[in-house]
């Protein structure tokens, strides 16, 4: 095996596994070439704190016992990870050469490399011992530059660290059951300010020489952020907390809310369930998982924990995100471990209990098993089997005696799914403006545009087909399939040759496809339901969603691809789009501008009443990250 030189460098929920061998066809990372586009000037943008630096004892090349932390705090570091035997194209070589390269530059700008210290540290301290990293060093340091190359005195000492930097690590075996000398892990390089609080995170598809120096000088230039934050109140606390509207305008300024400010406070759940808000009817639930407060809070505390995934980065409410309608209104489609690629967008959870088709194409019927979709999924949750996940939560402490207290019985996949199934029936919100005109009698509830709203949606427009008002409650779906035309037009639309791809606030890029294959993955096609039923009929079709708390999920339909409620009314103001399978229910309507926002109008009138509630309930909840 060629050995190489690296420092391990990938960002939060991306990563790269070092392997032995790579496919001589596989595109070269954007790190060896010109950077596409221009950077924004030093201190035009922040950097804003991500978290704190972890410590950890270590050795120096010398044989000397330190504290990471004492290497910290006089300068401003880049923290990378490595091992010393890769031969990974866009791996070691990569890593080795963008480091070189910020090392050259520095050497022509002084004042900036002594206000900069590099740390590479090794996790196979078993192979990089202090002499070997002493030589290590020796063949990438240039001229006085302060670049320290550390190791730990065995795996034992090394494990906390990697805990505090969420690098996990994993050893490779050959067919024998021997250890290869490789390893499988998340690499990341960390911009750590001299606070020693972590300002970015690396990806190795990002990552460029010129973007980190340019990062560095906007460090060293914009003033330290405040310590204390103000903290938010009222409606703007249960947003998304980085609101990324008109991100696409130049003057776009961050509104982000401050984590520690967003504090919550637990809510009685079950009630949402036993005396379901005004305009749902009775909550089904199944014989041999009826609903206790016990299950409800150990499905709570599932739902938040990061450990579920893979490599413990990853819970459901990553893709559920409470603040954002239990979906995600910053993407289109979903994002798994890793930065893998996930083909549909994230569906909202409120008043999930109801519905009797789950997943977009609605393959599962019951949320007991819908859960371990995403849970094994490779770009979801990535864990390689049941028991994987069963185990990991048996080893876990904080989970001692809570699937006996609320099953008779430890965590198995029957229990787990029942307690994630439990909390997920919980979420239930309603008693909204048209609850309380309709329902309730109110007559003021409900404003005059909405109330126009309301007769074209069961009127002309038609849309009370699929999304249906009983007489006594309402979930706004039929539970049934359609195809309205979204996914047959993305299946049938060429790739074009270059992309549109944002950047930064109001800077857009074009950029070849080609480049873009050698970061992402290929997407793959579509069809709906017909992957699962195999009958040509099924092609496209997906499922009713409802549309309680429409306002609170964008973007819309399975894929994402509308970003608006106006424009998910135009859509079918239109008629959909023209294909062999499309539902005889959907036809041109004919509305007028203002009849579109009538629409609107009434869609925005179907907010629960109880969704702070219900969000500040799960800005209370544990957050599991750590064994």
């Amino acid at each position: 095996m060629k050995t190489c030189y690296f420092i391990g460098l990938l960002a939060l929920f991306s990563g790269f596994a070092c392997r032995a061998e790579t496919a001589p066809t596989t595109p070269l990372a954007p790190g060896y070439a010109a950077l596409p586009y221009q950077l924004a000037a030093p201190a035009s943008y922040s950097l804003p704190v991500i978290g704190a630096a972890g410590d950890g004892e270590i050795l120096t090349s010398d044989n000397q016992p330190e504290h990471l932390h004492d290497l910290m705090g006089d300068k401003v570091v880049l923290l990378s990870f490595i091992y010393a035997t890769c031969s990974d194209v866009n791996g070691c070589p990569l890593a080795t050469q963008v480091l070189h390269k910020i090392s050259r530059q520095l050497q022509k700008q002084p004042e900036l490399a002594a206000k900069l210290r590099l740390l590479t540290l090794s996790f196979n301290p078993s192979n990089d011992t202090p002499e070997m990293m002493r030589h290590y060093g020796s063949g990438f340091k240039t001229g006085d530059f302060d670049w320290q190359f550390l190791t730990t005195r065995d795996e034992q000492t090394l494990q906390p660290i990697l805990n505090a930097y969420q690098q996990n690590v994993q050893k490779i075996y050959d067919e024998q059951g021997q250890f290869t000398g490789t390893f499988s892990h998340l690499l990341r390089v960390y911009l750590i300010d001299t606070d020693k609080n972590i300002r970015n995170i690396y990806n190795v598809d990002f990552l460029h020489a010129d973007t980190v120096i340019n990062d560095v000088k906007t460090l060293l230039i914009t003033p330290k952020p405040a310590v204390v934050a103000q903290p938010e109140t009222g409606e703007s606390l249960y947003q998304a907390g980085d609101n990324k509207q008109n991100y696409q305008q130049t003057d776009y300024q961050t509104r982000s809310l401050a984590l520690e400010h967003r504090q919550g406070k637990p809510a009685k759940l079950i009630e949402f369930a036993s005396k379901p808000p005004l305009g749902l009817p009775k909550l089904p639930q199944p014989k041999d998982n009826r609903l206790t407060s016990a299950k409800v809070a150990l499905g709570r505390k599932l739902f938040y924990d990061r450990r579920l995934s893979f490599n413990n980065t990853f819970s459901c409410a990553i893709c559920h995100i409470p603040e954002q309608g239990f979906s995600s209104n910053e993407m289109a489609t979903a994002v798994g471990i890793e930065g893998r690629s996930v083909r549909r967008n994230s569906p909202s959870l409120y008043n999930v209990g109801y519905a009797q088709l789950l997943f977009h194409d609605g393959r599962e019927n019951s949320l007991e098993q819908q859960v371990w979709g995403p849970l094994l999924a490779h770009n979801e949750m990535g864990n390689p089997s049941i028991g994987h996940v069963v185990d990991k939560i048996k080893a876990s402490a904080d989970y001692r005696g809570l699937f006996e207290k609320a099953f008779n019985k430890g965590p198995s996949m029957e229990t787990i799914g029942q307690a994630l199934a439990g909390y997920q029936r919980t979420l239930n919100s309603a008693d909204s403006p048209f609850d309380r005109w309709y329902f309730g009698k109110q007559s003021s509830a409900l404003s005059a545009a909405a109330q126009r709203g309301f007769k074209l949606f069961t009127g002309r427009a038609g849309c009370s087909s699929c999304h249906g008002i009983g007489e006594k409650s309402a979930l706004f779906s039929d539970q049934k399939r359609h195809n309205t035309g979204i996914g047959y037009a993305e299946s049938m639309r060429k790739t074009p040759e270059k992309q549109r791809v944002q950047v930064a606030p109001g800077v857009f890029v074009e950029v070849d496809n080609k480049s873009l294959q050698g970061v992402a993955e290929t997407k793959a096609n579509d069809l709906g339901y017909y992957e699962i039923s195999q009958n040509p009929a099924d092609r496209w079709a997906y499922k009713t969603p409802s549309l309680r708390n429409v306002t609170l999920s964008a973007p819309y339909m399975h894929n994402g691809s509308l970003a608006s409620l106006k424009q998910v009314v135009a859509f079918y103001n239109q008629g959909g789009i023209a294909n062999e399978n499309l539902s005889p229910l959907i036809k041109p309507l004919g509305l007028s501008a203002a009849e579109i926002d009538d629409l609107v109008a009434f869609l925005q009138a179907l907010n629960g009443s109880n969704v702070e509630t219900l969000v500040s309930d799960a800005f209370a909840a544990p957050v599991g990250d750590s064994q």
